[in-house]
């Protein structure tokens, strides 16, 4: 993460891109139509659905994982290498740009960052925006896939249920137990998996918790032991994954599929709470 006040001071860096990921599910224009209006100076507006992911198949789940080929020349045409710092932002939920950050560090781009709180707090800072579309000079992006950021269904399958792996699914608690599933056709969640809403990742304003308190919010998972996160799509686990991080989390994977992948197969189980 990145604090708007640095960012702010990094904009004057020329090596430095915006990404914006204002996006709205309901209205898949919004994000678009947002950035024409006014935006981050040095900005470059990427989609989750067009940008990050790829069409829905039959196994995936809601927001397949974009081809990583095609994901890092998307990175070159927009004027990225491995030398430039990349922000991405959105309306300040913090999810299509974790969204971003993760693929951007799957890719093997070490310098991403999520701006905390979004658009939202630079808009509250009162700094600059603008309209203008900046003119990008492509670069070469060699990507370099970070295998041990994604899991797959079978290993999930084969571990979920083990004493020393942390299936963590980051829904919010009435989907977890089943109550109400308001997306997709069935209700529950995967076995072995606990609750830790993505949302308790963030403090009132809509900001990231401090460490500490990270910390202490991941604390019924044991640090070291292989940590699993996922969700409805693969798009909000991606906050829980940053959270871990942040908290000093190291081994830490995003099932990129999630609990829509899961139920695509037949066979497998879900779980209830009664």
């Amino acid at each position: 993460m990145i604090d708007v006040n640095i960012a702010n001071k990094l904009r004057l860096n020329k090596n430095v891109v915006f990404l914006d990921c204002r996006f709205q599910l309901s209205n898949p224009e919004y994000g678009l139509s947002e950035y024409k209006k006014n935006h981050i100076p040095l900005s470059r507006y990427v989609d989750l659905n067009n940008d990050l992911s790829s069409p829905v198949q039959k196994h995936g789940g809601r927001h397949p994982l974009p081809n990583l080929n095609v994901f890092g020349n998307l990175l070159g045409d927009l004027g990225i290498d491995h030398d430039t710092i990349v922000i991405c932002y959105d309306d300040g939920t913090n999810d299509n740009a974790a969204r971003c950050w993760f693929l951007c560090n799957l890719v093997g781009h070490q310098y991403t960052f999520v701006l905390n709180g979004g658009y939202k707090k630079w808009m509250e800072n009162d700094f600059e925006v603008t309209t203008k579309i900046e003119e990008v000079i492509p670069k070469k992006f060699e990507i370099n896939v970070q295998d041990y950021m994604i899991t797959s269904m079978n290993e999930v399958k084969e571990n979920g249920e083990k004493e020393d792996f942390n299936l963590i699914d980051s829904r919010e608690l009435i989907r977890y137990i089943g109550e109400f599933e308001p997306i997709d056709r069935i209700a529950g969640h995967i076995p072995g998996a606990k609750n830790s809403f993505w949302k308790d990742v963030l403090n009132e304003s809509g900001e990231f918790k401090t460490k500490e308190e990270l910390q202490e919010l991941f604390n019924p998972f044991k640090n070291g032991d292989e940590t699993v996160v996922y969700c409805g799509s693969g798009v909000t686990g991606c906050v829980n994954y940053l959270g871990l991080v942040e908290a000093g989390y190291t081994n830490v994977k995003l099932y990129p599929g999630s609990f829509s992948d899961w139920i695509s197969y037949e066979e497998n189980v879900v779980k209830r709470e009664k």
